[in-house]
């Protein structure tokens, strides 16, 4: 195993780590406080950090192909983007019914996350 690869798995474990405490924690406590929102940025930068390596990684591999992994991924980068700003936008505003949207839009995020954390370890150990 690349150091490149380790330091790939170690990013992307991190990040799963660092957003599902942000998600269940504002779940948990019914709103979104500064807390969680930093641990949405843990996750999106170790996120972002792994898959920048996953890519350097992948160029350097002539067999890589383009498949569902990468547009999950690739989406669920976007996502986390525009969910961080979301979470921001609440924080400060306030609403409650924004508040309430807020946790329906997180586990969606989360959801897609994860399927693409564990379409990445089965593309990853040959499964598919």
């Amino acid at each position: 195993m690349s150091k490149e690869l380790i330091l790939a798995s170690i990013a992307m474990i991190i990040a799963l780590i660092s957003y599902s405490i942000g998600v269940f924690g504002e779940r948990r406590t019914g709103t979104i406080q500064l807390k969680h929102i930093l641990f949405f940025v843990g996750g999106l930068i170790f996120d972002s950090t792994g898959t920048a390596l996953m890519n350097q990684i992948a160029s350097e591999n002539t067999e890589s192909t383009f498949g569902l992994h990468q547009i999950t991924g690739g989406a669920a980068l976007i996502l986390m983007g525009f969910h961080l700003i979301w979470a921001i936008a609440v924080y400060k505003k306030g609403s409650e019914k924004a508040k309430k949207q807020f946790h329906k839009f997180s586990i969606g995020v989360w959801t897609l996350w994860v399927i693409s954390f564990v379409l990445g370890m089965f593309v990853g150990m040959g499964i598919i």
